[in-house]
C-alpha cells in the first residue's frame, strides 16, 4: 500500500497540469496517470491561499530519497523548462510528480515506471511563488 499524504495545489497548478496530462504522450503515460490521481484527491485552492510550507510549481525545494538516504535540492517546474533552471526535476518525471502538494514533513511513497517506488520525504520550502506573492509564474 503506497502512503500519499493528503495534498494542497493551487488552481493555476491544477488547470495547468491537467493540461500537461490531457496532452501526455505515450511514454509519459505513467506519469501522468499517476499525476492526475493526485489532482482528484487534491484539494484545489486560489493561489493566495497556498500554505508557505506547500510545494507548489516552480518551488525550490529540498526532500530525502529515504531508501537511498539521499538528500536533494530541486526546483519543481514544467516540462518546458527544464533548460531554464540549473536545478530542475519535471514534475512530468516520476519523482517530480511525488513532490507537488506535498509540505514539509510529508513523506511518501510514489510508483515508478518500472514498478519499484521511491519514498521522499518533504524536508523544506526553500522558495515558493505564492510566498513571494509571484502568483502567475
Amino acid at each position: 500500500m503506497l502512503s500519499r499524504p493528503p495534498i494542497t495545489i493551487n488552481r493555476l497548478d491544477a488547470d495547468r497540469l491537467q493540461r500537461l496530462i490531457d496532452e501526455a504522450s505515450d511514454k509519459d503515460r505513467f506519469v501522468a496517470d499517476a499525476l492526475e490521481e493526485e489532482l482528484e484527491r487534491g484539494e484545489v485552492v486560489d493561489p493566495e491561499e497556498i500554505p508557505e510550507d506547500v510545494v507548489s510549481m516552480n518551488s525550490r525545494v529540498q526532500f530525502t530519497d529515504l531508501k537511498r538516504d539521499r538528500q536533494m535540492t530541486r526546483t519543481l517546474v514544467y516540462p518546458h523548462s527544464m533548460g531554464e533552471v540549473e536545478d530542475a526535476i519535471s514534475v512530468m518525471a516520476p519523482v517530480g510528480a511525488g513532490l507537488i502538494g506535498q509540505r514539509v514533513g510529508d513523506t511518501i511513497d510514489w510508483p515508478l515506471p518500472d514498478g519499484g517506488q521511491v519514498h521522499l520525504r518533504i524536508d523544506a520550502v526553500l522558495w515558493q511563488p505564492e510566498r513571494e506573492k509571484q502568483y502567475h509564474r
